[in-house]
C-alpha cells in the first residue's frame, strides 16, 4: 500500500456469520480499506457490529447507499440476494464486492454483471481461497508445466453442519436463497477445479438430503470432463461424524502427485514431482493451521481490492469468474435432477 494515501471506505450489508471475515479484514490497516457502514434487516445484528467496528449501523440500506463517503459496498447477505444488492449497490454508484457464490442462479449472475459494466463499477467475487500460500504454490506448479499433461483434479469437502446450524437462519438450505453443499459450502472448491483444470466440458451428478431436513442436498457428488480430456470429481458432505474433517484438492499429472489437504487446504499431504524445483523448499513453510475453514485469506482479498480501486486496476477474480464455478454448480444440479450427463456451455 502506498504510504499515506487515503483509506478507502466500505459499507456491508449483511452481518452475518461471513461478515466478521470481512471486518476482521478491513480492520489490519496493511489492507488500506475502513468499514464505515453496517446493514442488516435485524437492527441487534447490525448495532453489534457498528459496535465491534466503530461503523455506522443502519436498517435502511437505500439510506447507507445515499453516502457519498463509501466507495464500495461488500454484500455478505444470503446468496440468493447478492445480485439484487449488488445491482442496488452499483446503481447508487458504488463498486460491488460479492461474496461467493455470486447467485444462485445464471440470470440475475448475468443481470449483476451487466449492470455493473454498463454503471462502469468494478465487481470483485470474493474467492479468497486463491490467495492462500498453499495454493498460491500449487498454481504455480501447475502453471510453469510441472506437472506435464494433467490427468485429474478431484475435490473433497467433507465437513460438519448439524441441523441446528441450518435452524439459525430460515434461509439456510433454501433453494430460493441459499442451496445445498455444493452451491453454498464447496462453492469454494468448486472453484478451485475449474482455475486449476480448466474449462469443464461435460458433468454428471448425484445429490441427495440424507439427513438434514432443508429443501436442498446435504450430500452431493460430480464428476466432470475437462475440455483438456481431464477427468475431475467432487465429493460434498456436510454429514461428517463429529465434526469437520477435510477440504481436499488433488491434482494428478503425468509428472506429478499433489494432494493440498487439512480441513480446509491448509497444508500439502503429498508433494512430489520427477524433477526438482524451488518451491519444493517452500512446501512446509506454506502450511497453515486456519482459525476455521475460512482460513485468512480475506485479508489478502481486500488488499487487492483496494489496489485495484486506488489505482485503477481491474479485479484478479471479477463477476465472470464467478460466473464459472456457478455455471458447474447448475449443471450438476441439472444433472441430478434429469439423471443425465449435461454439456457445457448450459
Amino acid at each position: 500500500m502506498t504510504r499515506n494515501r487515503a483509506p478507502v471506505n466500505f459499507a456491508l450489508i449483511g452481518c452475518g456469520r461471513i461478515s466478521r471475515n470481512h471486518a476482521a479484514a478491513l480492520a489490519d490497516p496493511a489492507v488500506g480499506g475502513r468499514l464505515v457502514a453496517v446493514c442488516d434487516v435485524v437492527p441487534e445484528r447490525a448495532k453489534e457490529l457498528a459496535a465491534q467496528t466503530g461503523a455506522e449501523a443502519y436498517t435502511d440500506y437505500a439510506r447507507m447507499l445515499a453516502r457519498d463517503d463509501v466507495a464500495a459496498v461488500s454484500v455478505c447477505t444470503p446468496s440468493g440476494l447478492h445480485p439484487e444488492h449488488g445491482i442496488l449497490a452499483a446503481e447508487a454508484g458504488k463498486h460491488v464486492v460479492c461474496e461467493k457464490p455470486i447467485a444462485i442462479d445464471l440470470e440475475s449472475c448475468d443481470r449483476l454483471i451487466s449492470v455493473c459494466r454498463s454503471r462502469k463499477r468494478r465487481l470483485f467475487v470474493v474467492l479468497q481461497n486463491r490467495l492462500n500460500a498453499t495454493m498460491r504454490l500449487l498454481k504455480g506448479a501447475i502453471d510453469r508445466g510441472r506437472f506435464g499433461r494433467i490427468y485429474g483434479v478431484h475435490a473433497q469437502v467433507l465437513w460438519q453442519r448439524p441441523q441446528g446450524y441450518y435452524d439459525q437462519a430460515p434461509w439456510r438450505g433454501t433453494r430460493a436463497l441459499d442451496g445445498g453443499a455444493l452451491l453454498n459450502q464447496a462453492s469454494h472448491y468448486v472453484d478451485s477445479l475449474v482455475w486449476l483444470g480448466g474449462a469443464v466440458a461435460e458433468v454428471t451428478a448425484f445429490t441427495g438430503r440424507l439427513a438434514r431436513n432443508i429443501e436442498c442436498e446435504d450430500s452431493g457428488a460430480v464428476v466432470v470432463r475437462f475440455r483438456s480430456g481431464a477427468i475431475g470429481s467432487i465429493n460434498a458432505s456436510m454429514l461428517v461424524y463429529p465434526r469437520n474433517f477435510e477440504g481436499s484438492v488433488t491434482v494428478l499429472g503425468e509428472h506429478g502427485t499433489v494432494k493440498l489437504g487439512g480441513i480446509a487446504i491448509n497444508r500439502f499431504e503429498k508433494w512430489e514431482f520427477e524433477s526438482y524445483d524451488d518451491d519444493d523448499k517452500l512446501v512446509v513453510e506454506s502450511n497453515y493451521e486456519p482459525p476455521n475453514v475460512y482460513g485468512f485469506g480475506h485479508t489478502a482479498y481486500y488488499r487487492g481490492v483496494v489496489e485495484a480501486l486506488s489505482n485503477g486496476g481491474e479485479p484478479d477474480t471479477d463477476g465472470m469468474e464467478g460466473r464459472r464455478s456457478l455455471e458447474l454448480i447448475l449443471a450438476a444440479y441439472k444433472s441430478a435432477a434429469e439423471g443425465r450427463k449435461v454439456m457445457l456451455p448450459l
